[in-house]
């Protein structure tokens, strides 16, 4: 299974005046688990396609272990595809299945058993071989799908959404089993999904995509941690965006900046950055406090809805300035002595900031401002919350 590297060089697609991908460079290594992650439209499954053979480029070259296979036929290209639909035989067994493809290259019957065997081991269905697709889960009848693929020995395997149609408790279960199939089988993935939890659960690396051009690649913990754009914050799981101005450089790669009346530092982002901005912080890093709590980066604020999801609770506040803002306190055990209308307030550390600039602005020299102390609690409790 030795190869498996994936380049695209300026790889383009036109539908009429639409540019579903859009000039895109990618580079993916052998044995690399490489998701591309967007949402309906942003071009990701036209890419995919592109790389499968289903699709010509417009422009642009798609090199498989070096070479370009941009106008080679599906069937001549050494990947394979794995289909959200599984796209099985219904009327054929398990093994015959899995067989389907080693047939039509007309591997000889003894090596054709020992590889569909070595499959169906491979994803825990040998007992299954004489079932027929109908007789299965949707668990199973995936599995059945990527044994039918793997059995092949692509150098690349691509994969469409492949656990879009299960259940999430199912879907939960099989990221963790793909990741380790994929680690055991040592080939490259590329996987299409619009399922942020997927792409951080399983990717060695991420590309996120936007308008069918890449908006940021990395990690999942880079790309999660550290968004390029607002766009990338937004959609890579839950973040508070919020609208503010830069200040000055503080130095130390620190920065100051305005959210209504009150003054806060940042450390992390474009801290060079002056004019308007965005600041996010993900909800995980929010710290609740009691309204007298004082210090530096706190906003008064109340809150609005408490949401109960098990592990923990999504605290929903208002802050003073009016920007809504969502917190998440991890279930300890202990009582959360919060409820609606409660006056709080809302610590965002320095470190858990990052700033998203907009497009032309630059650092500024302007003296430092002192911090807002925290504004007594608003009377009546109830005016503040329609407010």
């Amino acid at each position: 299974m030795a190869g498996g590297e994936v380049e695209l060089v300026s790889l383009t697609k036109r539908f009429a005046d639409v540019r579903a991908v859009d000039g895109i460079d990618l580079h993916v290594a052998h044995g690399e688990f490489f998701s591309l992650l967007g949402p309906s439209g942003c071009g990701k499954t036209t890419t995919l396609r592109l790389v499968a053979g289903f699709e010509r480029p417009t422009s642009g070259r798609i090199l498989l272990d070096g070479a370009d296979v941009a106008r080679m036929p599906a069937h001549e290209r050494n990947v394979n595809t794995v289909f959200q639909s599984y796209a099985l035989f219904p009327f054929l067994s398990v093994y015959d299945n899995v067989a389907f493809g080693l047939k039509y290259k007309k591997v000889g019957k003894a090596e054709r058993a020992r590889r569909v065997r070595e499959a169906l081991e491979l994803v825990r269905l040998r007992a299954y071989e004489k079932r027929r697709p109908g007789q299965l889960s949707g668990g199973q009848q995936q599995r059945v799908a990527l044994a039918r693929a793997l059995v092949l020995n692509p150098a690349v395997l691509l994969l469409d959404e492949p656990l879009g149609a299960l259940d999430a408790k199912l879907r939960r279960t099989l990221q963790v089993e793909l990741k380790a199939l994929q680690e055991t089988v040592g080939i490259t993935f590329l996987y299409v999904t619009h399922d942020q939890e997927e792409a951080l659960t399983m990717s060695d690396r991420l590309a996120v995509m936007e308008g069918g051009r890449i908006a940021q690649i990395g990690t999942p913990s880079d790309v999660y941690e550290e968004p390029a754009s607002a766009y990338v914050a937004d959609f890579l799981g839950v973040s508070n965006l919020m609208a503010a101005s830069a200040l000055r450089q503080l130095g130390d790669g620190r920065c100051q900046l305005r959210l209504g009346d009150f003054v806060l530092e940042a450390v992390r982002g474009a801290t060079g950055a002056s004019g308007p901005v965005r600041l996010a912080i993900r909800p995980e890093r929010v710290r609740v406090e009691p309204f007298d709590q004082a210090g530096p980066n706190r906003i008064p604020a109340m809150v609005e809805r408490l949401v109960f999801l098990g592990s923990a609770t999504q605290v929903i506040v208002r802050l003073a300035p009016g920007a809504p803002l969502q917190a998440l306190v991890q279930n300890d055990g202990a009582p959360l002595d919060y409820a609606q209308g409660t006056p709080v307030q809302v610590h965002l550390p320095a470190e858990a900031l990052r700033v998203l600039a907009e497009r032309g602005t630059e650092a500024a020299a302007a003296e430092p401002l002192p911090i807002v102390a925290p504004a007594p609690p608003p009377e009546p409790v109830a005016s503040a919350i329609g407010g």
